[in-house]
């Protein structure tokens, strides 16, 4: 049974959930303000996490950078405001998806459980692989990066970008397939949040950073010499 930290001030919203969560067969522990989200994050070690942004404290991209710092859960945020800026910077922090209030619970249920299976899936990739292009190392089953040997700090979303490339290189890649196989099909964002995870997934790789090459109107590929 997967274990949710359901994470916001309001009681209701709180209650919700939780009734939604638990009769799809969900375990739920809940905070009411980003403080605690990070210590039970801890103790209570969730498989995923839905995080109010607006909370006494510590608000909820706050929590978030703690949280990142030690673990790789998914996290959902939800927002009564639907700024364009909010959801961007949400996604650099790292998160999984972002749902605006009011929402409806059956959606987030929905949204859960395609976050969940993705999440489980890359977990599920080789036991024993890992992909070597010069000094660029990536590590499948540990979901880690090396650049010249030194480990490479990377949001869920950027691996999942970095390995999604890697695993179809050469082939051009457009914005719309990524969009939709990397943050699924109910994702309601735009180019821009593929645009920005690509600039921030280069700046980590440093120099190897002109191994995902831009297709001017198209997308973007991640191009290794067939040699």
């Amino acid at each position: 049974m997967y274990k949710l930290l359901v994470v916001d001030d309001e009681d209701k919203i709180r209650e919700v959930i939780r009734e939604y969560a638990e009769f799809n067969e969900y375990q739920v522990v809940e905070a009411a303000d980003g403080m605690e989200a990070v210590a039970l994050s801890k103790t209570e070690r969730p498989d995923l996490i839905i995080m109010d942004i607006m909370m006494p404290r510590l608000d909820g991209f706050s929590a978030c950078k703690e949280i990142r710092k030690t673990q790789n859960v998914p996290i959902i945020m939800l927002s009564a405001r639907g700024e364009e800026y909010d959801k961007l910077f949400g996604f650099e922090l790292g998160i999984d998806d972002y749902v605006v209030k009011p929402f409806s619970p059956k959606e987030l249920m929905a949204r859960i459980h395609a976050v969940l299976s993705r999440h489980r899936n890359a977990a599920e990739g080789p036991a024993d692989d890992v992909l070597c292009f010069s000094g660029l190392s990536i590590n499948i089953p540990a979901r880690t990066v090396s650049v010249d040997g030194s480990k490479v700090e990377l949001t869920p979303k950027e691996y999942e970008l970095l390995f999604y490339l890697v695993q179809n290189k050469n082939i051009a890649l457009s914005r719309d397939r990524l969009l939709q196989d990397i943050w699924g099909y109910d994702f309601f964002g735009d180019d821009r949040t593929i645009d920005t995870h690509i600039k921030n997934l280069r700046n980590n790789l440093g120099p190897y950073r002109d191994y995902i090459v831009t297709l001017r109107g198209v997308g973007y590929k991640f191009e290794v010499s067939m040699d």
